[in-house]
C-alpha cells in the first residue's frame, strides 16, 4: 500500500485509544476546503515503505493501541486490505477515514473484520454535495450507500462535517439533519485555513456561536452531536 506519512503519535483521532496515523495518497474529490491538498494531488513522491511501517508497530506494540488510516482517501488503495490484515496481526485496533465513495470495499473490511471503527465525511447536505466537494455532476449514490451501512450498526463509526462559510447553510444542516437521522455520534468541525486549501477564495470559519446553531438543528435528529477544533 503506498503510505505518503506517519504521524507516530495521537491521542485525539481515535477516541479513547492511542493511537498512531497512516496517511495515503491520492483522493478522487476535490473538496476546496481540504487542509491535505498536498496528499490529494499526489501521484508521485516519496513514499514510506510499508514494511517500515509495519516495523514501526511492531516496536511500538504496549506503547500504541491504534492505528487511523486517513488520506486523502484510503480506500482509493487496491491493497488496503492486505496492510489492514496485517495491522491486524500485530494486534492493533483500526480506525479507517474515509469519503464514502467507495461503499463495497468498505463493506468487505469491515465483514473481514479489519476495521474497528469507521469516520465518514458527510461533506454537505445530498442536494449541495458537488459544489461542496468541488466534483460537477457528482454521483453521491455510493456516498449514501455508505452512508446507510454505518447507519444500519455492526461498526462503531461516526459521521463529521467540516464547517465552512462560503460552503454552508442552515438549510444544508437541516437537510444534513434528515440524512443522517438515527445516528450514533455527528461531529461538526471548525474549518481552518491550513496555508495549502485546494481553492481557498471566499472561505472563512463561522464563529463558535454559529457553529453552535448548526449544531442545535442537528440534535432532535442524532443521539449525540458535538464541535471540535473550538
Amino acid at each position: 500500500m503506498q503510505i505518503a506519512g506517519l504521524q507516530k503519535l495521537t491521542l485525539l483521532d481515535f477516541p479513547g485509544t492511542v493511537a498512531c496515523i497512516v496517511f495515503t495518497p491520492g483522493c478522487n474529490l476535490r473538496c476546496p476546503f481540504c487542509h491535505n491538498s498536498s496528499l490529494v494531488f499526489s501521484t508521485a513522491g516519496e513514499r514510506i515503505p510499508q514494511d517500515e511501517v509495519l516495523s514501526f508497530l511492531k516496536r511500538r506494540r504496549g506503547l500504541l493501541d491504534g492505528v487511523v488510516v486517513t488520506g486523502g482517501e484510503p480506500l482509493l488503495q487496491p491493497d488496503i486490505a492486505s496492510f489492514l490484515t496485517s495491522v491486524k496481526e500485530l494486534g492493533y485496533k483500526v480506525k479507517l477515514d474515509t469519503n464514502g465513495t467507495r461503499p463495497e470495499l468498505l463493506k468487505r473490511l469491515v465483514a473481514g473484520k479489519l476495521v474497528d471503527r469507521v469516520a465518514m465525511d458527510i461533506k454537505s447536505s445530498p442536494e449541495n454535495y458537488p459544489f461542496a466537494v468541488g466534483v460537477s455532476g457528482l454521483d453521491i449514490t455510493g456516498i449514501e450507500e455508505s452512508k446507510d451501512f454505518l447507519l444500519g450498526g455492526g461498526i462503531d463509526y461516526e459521521f463529521r462535517t467540516t464547517v465552512v462559510k462560503g460552503i454552508h447553510t442552515d438549510a444544508d444542516f437541516e437537510s444534513i439533519a434528515k440524512w443522517i437521522d438515527g445516528a450514533s455520534e455527528y461531529y461538526l468541525q471548525q474549518f481552518k485555513d491550513s496555508g495549502e486549501l485546494i481553492d481557498p477564495a471566499g472561505l472563512s470559519q463561522f464563529t463558535p456561536d454559529e457553529l453552535s446553531r448548526f449544531a442545535d438543528i442537528v440534535r432532535p435528529f442524532v443521539r449525540s452531536v458535538e464541535i471540535r477544533g473550538i
